[in-house]
């Protein structure tokens, strides 16, 4: 299904810091693109437990934080580690084409 996925731009590769979060709207669904480890993820950008950004968050060991309760999601599962959340969010699939950072809509998970 990946195959007949539609990617969007969301930002340039330059345009990221190492473990900085960015937020980006793709066709007006939020979305956090991540830096880390040597690879490029994106995450839905709404906290599953409140309506806050999770761009505003830390990453820290492959996760990002809800800087407002403190749970944190796996960049490549969107699955929380710990309350209050206990939903996952959605991660999106990635592509990099030159410097360009492209992500399907379509959920990987």
């Amino acid at each position: 299904m990946a195959d007949s996925a539609t990617f969007l731009r969301a930002c340039g590769l330059s345009e990221l810091e190492e473990d900085t979060p960015k937020r980006v709207e793709l066709d007006g669904t939020p979305v956090s693109v991540v830096q880390t480890e040597g690879e490029v993820f994106a995450i839905h950008d709404i906290c599953s437990h409140a309506n806050v950004s999770l761009s505003e968050g830390e990453v820290e060991d492959c996760q990002i934080e809800c800087w407002l309760h403190g749970s944190a999601f796996d960049l490549r599962t969107g699955k929380p580690s710990g309350l209050p959340a206990t939903r996952p969010v959605p991660v999106y699939p990635v592509k990099i084409e030159g410097d360009d950072v492209l992500v399907s809509l379509s959920q990987e998970s």
